[in-house]
């Protein structure tokens, strides 16, 4: 997948995780979704940190930031977050910031002071943990890497300016998936829609230097920009790696992205996985793109001998892409590639290099001003690259063992408020809800960390050669991915390290996972009332098992597999769930963070299910857990009060306009602000709490709001 794509494969909180699967494409301009009872998890090779004994519990609430001067029963989101809103200002170095970025960077500072650590004498205690610190410091020896410059890339340009006939394109492609490199298709490997009891190798489209398709197609005033300037950019890359005709060759480059483009399926069309599961027998695939050289990238792939057949995710982009082949010059191609290579390896190389790459993705693109410091960038590569070996010493010092504990009995209740309200839901029969209640009944939860860590003894990393190193570690990741075909799928396995400050709900596992690093205030306080922590992290967890429910999740059963429509539902309660969902289409589509750029209710519906039930969810959870008991009241604010206001914090957060115009294109989820605003909107227990009537900004009528849950 493109580097600017999220994925199919599992829904995520925010924006930021790959497909499953899938090795991280390295790029400094993205930013960073069983039983009732959680699954145990088998203890890290080390004890994690242990927290002392709670003091008495407080609200949680932020109060310091509420904005009196507004009513919650007309802008709740600014009535909890004003002050925030007005004092904060975000960094120079970042597009956004809101409480994952807080998190993040808390995280990054924790990270650095580990690797760090480990580059003191005798200091690293086994051969992974040296890898950490000599990949670290392979990034940080910027004198050397300055002193290179361009040689770490002449093998690669050379194999490039090799190529004599457009049917060597195949075998290139091959080697450049493996390397990490964009390309106009990219393979991931994940479990088989289509049989839970084994792995698939998928070819999905990619190949675009911009966010999305519509930045090359659309004549929005800031999208013609961005594409005057990113050919610019294109050309004076080109030029910096001693290219004589940079701007005939950045012209050329970008129509044939812009070919490419045209031919790319729409970001809505891709959340269809029943359209997006095509399999081609080996056999076939010389039908669906003629005259390719298909043997040679199944055999350069690795891929031959492992399995007979591929999933192609996008068959009309590939029988578009071979006709490309055939009617570009292959000096077409050579340019293309060659700027790929450039610009996917651009933050390794030296300063120049750097610069001119962030002066477009971090400034034109984004409009962030600023680098981050190369230290966080060194923290970012090694996270990325042997993250998991970073994990786990991450999980030993700094989550606590009774954290994980209190997360568990927040997933209970979570579970037991999904299958009370399964019981009662209007809009499902007696058929569809046994089928619900089968699904529910066999979730996996992930939290905290791995029952087993990640092997990486077959990773080389040398001290004194940078993008070696992040050649191999691309390549380590995309061979360990092969590797799964023909072998059991291991339910074990996570795809965010610990120390990622996410979650996500996988269909194919049906399988909910909170990495240790999010399970932090204002997502999780283990110092506060339950209040607060239903309605952040208890939301959140109601999030994600919402996932196994919306309009992609109930197309899979609760082993993985995909069925054929309607899923498991009845056609009648399909139809039911349909006419709620395109409300939440019109609903959302109303909003525009952007003055032109409204939200894309049909691309952000599964996430905007996902926060409606999980709040809703959430809420009687924490009903549940009050076991008839008053809430206490805390700072002066009743229970329900705190949970709402919990919900609305979690979600505060600022973003530049040329982000947020990146995000409506390219991004699943909702803006932050109506995250922290909508999903309260359609629930009556909200209006009851804040005494909201009509007239009242926040009011909707009661046919006007959507309750899936």
């Amino acid at each position: 997948m493109n580097k600017w794509l999220w994925a199919l494969g599992a829904a995520c909180l925010l924006a930021g995780c790959s497909k499953v699967g899938q090795a991280p494409k390295a790029t400094t301009a993205a930013k960073p979704g069983a039983s009732a009872a959680a699954a145990p998890a088998a203890a890290p090779a080390t004890t994690p940190a242990e927290a002392a004994a709670p003091a008495a519990r407080v609200s949680g609430i932020a109060t310091q930031y509420f904005d009196d001067s507004v009513r919650a029963q007309d802008d709740f989101y600014r009535h909890v977050n004003g002050k925030w809103l007005d004092t904060t200002q975000i960094p120079a170095d970042k597009g956004s910031y809101d409480a994952f970025v807080q998190l993040d960077d808390a995280a990054q500072d924790e990270l650095r002071g580990i690797i760090e650590g480990l580059e003191q004498p005798g200091a690293a205690t086994d051969a992974e943990q040296q890898k950490i610190a000599d990949l670290y410091a392979s990034f940080m020896d910027e004198q050397t890497v300055d002193r290179l410059g361009l040689m770490p890339l002449q093998g690669e340009l050379a194999r490039i300016d090799a190529l004599t006939d457009k049917r060597q394109i195949a075998g290139l492609i091959a080697h450049l998936n493996r390397i990490g490199i964009t390309a106009p298709y990219t393979p991931s490997v994940h479990q088989d829609a289509h049989d839970s009891s084994k792995y698939v190798f998928d070819l999905g489209q990619d190949g675009l230097g911009l966010p999305d398709r519509d930045y090359y197609l659309q004549n929005a005033a800031q999208l013609v920009k961005i594409r005057t300037q990113y050919q610019a950019h294109i050309q004076r890359m080109m030029a910096l790696a001693g290219d004589a005709h940079a701007a005939a060759d950045a012209r050329a480059i970008f129509a044939l992205e812009t070919r490419l483009a045209r031919a790319q399926w729409s970001r809505v069309e891709n959340r269809d996985p029943i359209k997006t599961y095509n399999n081609y027998p080996f056999a076939k695939l010389a039908a669906l793109a003629p005259g390719y050289d298909w043997d040679t990238y199944l055999e350069d792939s690795g891929v031959m001998g492992r399995t007979d057949y591929l999933v192609i995710s996008q068959p009309s982009y590939i029988r578009a892409f071979n006709q490309l082949v055939r009617t570009t010059p292959l000096p077409v191609w050579k340019a293309y590639f060659r700027w790929h290579l450039l610009s996917d390896f651009a933050p390794y190389l030296s300063k120049p290099f750097v610069d001119e790459h962030f002066a477009f993705y971090g400034t034109a693109l984004q409009g962030i001003q600023q680098n981050r410091p190369r230290w966080q960038r060194g923290v970012r590569l090694v996270d990325e690259s042997i993250g998991y070996a970073l994990g786990k010493l991450y999980v030993a010092k700094y989550f606590p063992a009774s954290s994980k504990a209190r997360m568990d009995q927040l997933v209970h209740n979570l579970i037991a408020a999904y299958h009370a309200d399964i019981a009662t839901l209007d809009w499902m029969s007696p058929q569809t809800r046994q089928k619900a209640e089968d699904k529910l009944g066999k979730l996996t939860t992930k939290i905290g960390y791995p029952v087993k860590w990640r092997d990486y003894g077959a990773l080389s990393i040398d001290k004194g050669d940078l993008l070696g190193n992040v050649m191999r570690a691309n390549e380590f990741e995309y061979n360990r991915d092969l590797n799964k075909l023909g072998h059991p799928v291991d339910r074990t396995e996570w795809e965010m390290t610990p120390q990622t400050v996410n979650a996500y709900y996988d269909p194919e596992h049906n399988e909910i996972v909170f990495p240790a690093a999010i399970l932090q205030p204002p997502f999780f306080n283990p110092k506060a009332d339950d209040a607060v922590n239903y309605g952040g992290i208890g939301a959140v967890i109601g999030h994600e098992i919402s996932h196994a429910f919306d309009d992609q999740g109930s197309q899979y059963d609760g082993n993985g597999n995909l069925l054929s429509p309607p899923g498991w539902f009845t056609r009648e309660d399909l139809a039911k769930f349909k006419a709620r969902t395109r409300a939440l289409v019109a609903q959302y589509s109303a909003y525009s963070p952007v003055p032109g750029y409204p939200i894309n209710g049909e691309l952000t519906l599964g996430e905007n299910i996902a926060d409606n039930s999980g709040l809703a969810i959430a809420h009687e959870a924490y009903e549940l857990s009050l076991d008839g008991q008053p809430a206490p009241v805390m700072d002066g604010m009743t229970g329900d009060q705190r949970f709402y206001i919990g919900w609305a914090q979690v979600w505060r957060g600022k973003t530049r306009d040329n982000v947020a115009i990146l995000r409506i294109k390219s991004d699943p989820h909702s803006p932050d602000r109506f995250r922290g605003t909508v999903p309260e909107m359609n629930q009556a227990a909200f209006y009851a709490a804040f005494d909201v009537k009509p007239g009242d900004k926040m009011y909707l009528p009661p046919d006007k709001r959507v309750a899936l849950w």
